[in-house]
């Protein structure tokens, strides 16, 4: 399949799922087209430290459409931008489906300040590949904690785990997930996945139009 092919998927997708949320007015097009305030420092990233462009992901680990973004656009993302040293990728909590997308969302972060970058997108890929196709699971509390616990003792040691575990009951990815959820809410996050490109929000259909996007955000002085 094409990369149009792949981004039209992923598009189609992201419209069944938001389409109830999103607005579309004159007034909120504008506001994409500035650069927004986004906060990097100290979220997880994908790529060089040094890569001219941050391309930034809000998600949500119950969402159908992040789950076809991660495995469908996210690889060839990947691919072509970050493994060149051409951007870094960044997830940014938007949960909003269920109550356990704040507790999956809050456990990651605890795995992030806990086990760091590395282990933190492993379980990052993990909960996408663990995410039920049969909708009927956006409904249901199913990333309990002792759901969290047997993934996370998939990819860490036990005494990572349990490390995890005891700060995750002392509310230490409480701080990162509240930055995350403000964040969105400043800059009108409705919908997930939301891109960012260098702080402009990408509305394009295509990835040729992504490409463009982000080579344009290249030649803008960075």
């Amino acid at each position: 399949m094409s990369k149009k092919i792949f981004w039209f998927v992923g598009v189609i997708a992201i419209c069944i799922i938001g389409i109830i949320v999103l607005t579309n007015s004159t007034e909120q097009s504008a506001e994409n087209e500035k650069s927004a305030e986004i906060d990097y420092k100290g979220q997880p990233f994908l790529g060089e430290a040094s890569a001219p462009v941050e391309i930034v992901e809000f998600g949500d680990y119950k969402c159908p459409s992040c789950k076809d973004f991660n495995d469908r656009l996210f690889p060839i993302i990947n691919k072509d931008f970050v493994e060149t040293g051409k951007a870094k990728f960044y997830f940014v909590n938007y949960s909003f489906i269920n109550v356990d997308s704040n507790r999956s969302a809050q456990f990651a972060e605890t795995v992030y300040k806990e086990l760091g970058n590395e282990k933190f997108w492993a379980f990052h890929e993990l909960m996408f590949s663990k995410q039920p196709e049969d909708l009927k699971y956006e409904k249901v509390d199913l990333y309990t904690e002792d759901f969290l616990e047997e993934a996370l003792a998939e990819i860490a040691t036990e005494k990572e785990t349990q490390k995890v575990m005891k700060a995750f009951g002392e509310n230490a990815g409480q701080e990162a997930w509240d930055k995350d959820m403000q964040m969105a809410k400043n800059l009108g996050v409705h919908s997930t996945p939301t891109i960012y490109i260098d702080g402009k929000q990408f509305t394009g259909p295509t990835y040729d139009d992504f490409v463009k996007m982000v080579e344009e955000a290249t030649a803008n002085g960075k």
